[in-house]
């Protein structure tokens, strides 16, 4: 029996780890890679294993980087059940179609920005073909195999699948294998995306019980973040100041998670008169979707979320904020004069609406973009974040002139000490940690930390190297 890492393997995205037992092949995770087009292109495009020799999936989490190449795998043979949470399986259906009709509408413009300028080097003459399509992803939901926490499932000959909660996002997991080949029984660990203690909405990671090898995150190996308790305070702090300069408070979020904890932040704040009662506008489809799962699944709800379902109060709702779904109604926030808060997808500030509100407002000094999540390099958010005073917007060079913040508590990823004291149950018997989704900067500070604690060996693999767990 052996892993292979095929995604994640020294990056942040594109989750997707080959397990092989007894002559038989599953996957943890099969997500999207995300950073330059034409390496993501080439990555997303064809798997490296024919897809319809995978016997089954075992999903973390919905997000694009850990889900979003489902319905290609599907497209290309794969027929085999996919086991995840309820939560997972209900959130991957907005999601995937979602990604589908992005995938659309990006070979629909290319064909015909490629007619109009008459190139004769179109994808070798051919017209480009989306990854996928909405069709591939209703074929994917079928697939689907929603699977209760804490309840052993056989998957195939010689793998048992336990998830627990991870904490991250709603419906997220991390995952006990036990795998059994020639007599030998070993135990395999995933922690998918870990989550913070004390995060908004979700409930804290689970401990899990005791493994010999762990696949392990390491997104923030290298840091340590702001508590928890200070977001509150410092959001406050971020709408009061752009709020009396009379500016716009543009807030990239991932759909699903960070655009809901800022919503019942803010609802909290406002609640409490802690900040004006300026307009919010959530600015994405696919965030309105996605909170409508939410409002599906209370038994994912912490103890704060619940007491507002106590008090008969929507947690994701209330008589400032206004959710967008049309595009007309997107456009016309051009014309508002602020001050207002938008929040809109994608998180990374890859793509999506928030292109658009960035363009129009980040050459203005009254105005802030406050950025809530990872960054990973080469994006439009990292180059952002790092303030660099012109940034590509639609090819466009546009002047920084906005205030940027960063709201850092409010990530979904454990930072290196909340990683270490998750890890700190199970230490004492694992023979080995494989470090995944992390920049190598990241992976070299954490498999220090994590040999100089527990003196356990931790390696970060390349992308296509195996390791053989029956040792």
């Amino acid at each position: 029996m052996n892993v292979t890492f095929w995604g994640a393997a020294k990056t942040v995205t594109g989750s997707m780890h080959q397990l092989n037992v007894q002559g038989k092949s599953y996957l943890l995770d099969c997500g999207m890679y995300q950073g330059r087009r034409k390496e993501a292109e080439e990555r997303n495009g064809k798997f490296p294993f024919s897809p319809n020799q995978i016997s089954a999936v075992m999903l973390s989490h919905a997000h694009i980087d850990h889900s979003g190449t489902l319905p290609l795998l599907v497209k290309n043979g794969f027929n085999g059940p996919i086991h995840a949470s309820p939560g997972t399986v209900d959130l991957c259906r907005p999601m995937l179609t979602d990604s589908a009709t992005l995938q659309e509408k990006d070979a629909q413009f290319l064909n015909k920005r490629y007619v109009r300028r008459r190139s004769i080097n179109m994808n070798g003459g051919q017209p480009v073909e989306p990854l996928y399509t909405t069709v591939d992803a209703e074929a994917t939901f079928a697939l689907f195999r929603p699977t209760t926490m804490h309840t052993p499932t056989e998957i195939g000959p010689g793998v048992r699948y336990t998830s627990f909660e991870a904490g991250h996002i709603f419906g997220s997991t991390s995952m006990v294998l036990d795998l059994e080949s020639d007599g030998r029984k070993v135990r395999l660990g995933f922690s998918g995306d870990l989550g913070r203690p004390g995060l908004p909405i979700v409930r804290d990671p689970e401990p899990l019980p005791a493994v010999d090898y762990l696949i392990l995150e390491s997104t923030y190996g290298d840091r340590v973040h702001e508590p928890i308790q200070s977001v509150a305070n410092k959001l406050a702090d971020i709408v009061n100041r752009t709020y009396h300069r009379g500016g716009k408070l543009i807030v990239p979020a991932f759909a699903v998670g960070r655009t809901q904890q800022l919503v019942l932040l803010l609802h909290e704040l406002t609640n409490a008169k802690t900040i004006p009662r300026l307009p919010i506008f959530v600015d994405s489809p696919l965030a309105v979707n996605v909170t409508e799962v939410f409002r599906k699944h209370p038994e994912l709800f912490d103890a704060e979320t619940m007491e507002f379902l106590n008090r008969h109060e929507d947690p994701f709702g209330f008589n400032r904020l206004t959710y967008i779904r049309e595009v007309e109604q997107s456009k016309a926030l051009n014309d508002l004069r602020g001050p207002f808060m938008i929040v809109s997808a994608s998180g990374m500030m890859e793509g999506g609406r928030i292109l658009h509100h960035l363009k129009n407002n980040i050459g203005d000094p009254r105005n802030t973009v406050l950025i809530t999540g990872y960054q990973a390099q080469n994006t439009l958010g990292r180059k952002i974040l790092e303030r660099q005073p012109e940034v590509p917007i639609f090819g466009e060079p546009m002047r920084l002139r906005a205030e940027v913040q960063e709201l850092g508590a409010l990530s979904g990823h454990a930072d290196r000490g909340e990683m270490l004291e998750w890890i700190k149950p199970i230490a004492a018997g694992l023979k080995k940690v494989f470090l995944v989704h992390g920049e190598v900067d990241q992976q070299t500070a954490f498999a220090a930390a994590i040999q100089s604690r527990y003196g356990i060996e931790a390696v970060s693999p390349e992308r296509g190297e195996s390791f053989d767990l029956a040792t």
